[in-house]
């Protein structure tokens, strides 16, 4: 379970002592355990991986607002922990393979927002792991 991965790792950021990575996992795991409890119940792993994308969101809006010579490489290791944690999503070029059974209704669809609606469809129907900005990519090869 993705949560007894963060606790581990806490661990042996603690044992290791980075601060950096020990940090952000404590935040990930405070974050998860609130969630936790306006939900009055366990989080699965697919609702820890929205939890730590929100933190990841945060963290890169936070450097992308932040002057040059501000404490950005903190915010970039944080970024890096809590990716490492996410599973692999599947490249544009998988997600275009994936779709091959998809790709006529794609074509067909009025704008590119309904084609992603298609896809994402299709893809959540397979428990992929996916980004939208790679679906969106996928999307747009196939509309060519």
């Amino acid at each position: 379970m993705l949560l007894d991965d963060i606790k581990q790792q806490i661990t042996t950021a603690v044992k290791n002592g980075d601060t950096v990575a020990r940090d952000i996992l404590r935040l990930a795991k405070g974050e998860i355990q609130t969630a936790e409890a306006r939900k009055q119940a366990a989080l699965n792993d697919e609702d820890i991986v929205g939890v730590l994308r929100k933190l990841i969101k945060g963290n890169e809006e936070t450097l992308r607002l932040a002057p040059e010579d501000s404490n950005t490489p903190v915010l970039q290791r944080e970024i890096e922990t809590l990716t490492n944690l996410l599973p692999k999503s599947l490249s544009v070029d998988e997600i275009v393979t994936l779709l091959s059974a998809q790709h006529d209704a794609i074509k067909v669809a009025p704008n590119d927002g309904a084609a992603t609606g298609v896809a994402m469809k299709s893809l959540r129907a397979t428990g992929a792991t996916v980004t939208g900005a790679d679906v969106a990519a996928a999307v747009k090869q196939i509309r060519l």
